[in-house]
């Protein structure tokens, strides 16, 4: 607590002893598996099998996807090279253009779009020399196999950058809308400021427009973030953000449309009524700094990047419960997780110089 009295922030949560917590109380008991509204989750699903690690000698690879035909693709921050993996190997597909790498700047999150198999569009966000904006550009399969890609199309700009925050993450949803992670950059008057793009989730169509229907009339979705990396939708179609705290309290949160999380004013779950509680809180960084996140049944998957490890929290309804870690220590920081075509997961590991990708068996 007194972490929190150092930050001078006028909300801090968790049960005084460090341990994560679920943000929301109780109601009741479900088993992990449960989707009903009424239960509170107590446990979460067992961390899969580890099926084989892939020594593909990546350079802090940011983000991956899966195409159609099962090759993967993978940014990498500071290269700013796209990579394919096909049957364990990994292959160069080329360096994006105009991509300014610095600190937690880069080539960051990649999304395929909705209609893949008729456009072959794959959306990129990264950051230039001006600000991070997000491009879109066509992928071409080449004679043999191989991959090209053409010339980067700008759909999005002005989101704020810096060394750090730069937020990154992007996916499509349950909607057809880009769902869009951005950081507040070191810049704290801008997670208020509905009319900033700092520090939100922002919801934009294909071509970068603000998406019909978003809360404020532009493309922001959601404010009061610090730094959003990971982006799912669970079985029902609800939203959920996994988001770096500052020295106290990261987040898992679930996102509501107009909804504010609190930056700079408080973090984690205050019970303040102006802002939206965290349903999940890591009370100290150290243990998870989430990056990625990928929902599969009633179960969050979580990278941790600080924390090196996988967390797994169980969902049920709209309420969260307690964290349980995986693999701490074992693979580094783990900057991602990909759902794979079989199932399973990738995990892409970070600063393991070079760094990897471990596969996970499907959950039980």
């Amino acid at each position: 607590m007194a972490l929190c009295a150092a930050l001078l922030l006028s909300g801090c949560t968790g049960n005084g002893n460090g341990t994560p917590t679920g943000g929301s109380e109780p109601t009741g008991t479900a088993p992990a598996s449960a989707g009903g509204q009424g239960g509170h989750a107590t446990g979460a699903a067992a961390a899969p099998a580890v099926l084989k690690r892939l020594d593909l000698q990546l350079d802090i690879p940011w983000a991956a996807v899966f195409l159609p035909n099962g090759t993967a693709v993978i940014s990498e921050r500071e290269t700013a090279l796209l990579k394919a993996v096909k049957d364990d190997h990994a292959t160069t597909i080329g360096r994006v253009p105009g991509v300014s790498p610095a600190g937690e700047g880069g080539l960051l999150g990649l999304a395929l779009s909705p209609a893949f198999a008729a456009d072959g569009y794959l959306y990129l966000y990264y950051t230039s020399p001006q600000d991070n904006r997000i491009a879109r550009t066509k992928l071409t399969e080449k004679p043999g196999g191989s991959l090209a890609f053409g010339d980067p199309e700008i759909v999005f700009t002005g989101i704020p950058k810096a060394t750090t925050h730069n937020g990154g993450r992007i996916r499509f949803g349950p909607d057809g809308y880009l769902y869009v992670g951005t950081g507040d950059s070191q810049r704290r008057e801008q997670p208020q400021d509905p009319n900033a793009l700092g520090g939100k989730i922002l919801r934009i169509t294909t071509d970068g427009k603000p998406a019909p229907g978003n809360p404020f009339g532009n493309a922001v979705y959601s404010l009061g973030h610090r730094n959003v990396q990971g982006l799912a939708w669970d079985s029902e179609g609800r939203l959920w953000a996994s988001e770096f705290g500052p020295d106290v309290n990261d987040e898992l949160n679930l996102i509501l449309p107009g909804g504010n999380y609190g930056w700079p004013a408080v973090t984690g779950a205050p019970h303040r009524k102006e802002y939206l509680d965290a349903k999940v809180v890591w009370p100290s960084t150290a243990d998870s700094s989430p990056s990625g996140l990928e929902i599969a049944g009633s179960t969050a998957y979580l990278g941790a990047l600080r924390g090196q490890r996988l967390w797994t929290v169980a969902l049920s309804g709209e309420d969260a419960g307690a964290p349980v870690s995986h693999f701490t220590g074992e693979y580094g920081r783990i900057r991602d997780v990909i759902r794979t075509p079989e199932g399973g997961f990738w995990l892409l590991s970070n600063n393991q110089n070079p760094d990897f990708v471990l596969i996970l068996a499907p959950p039980a």
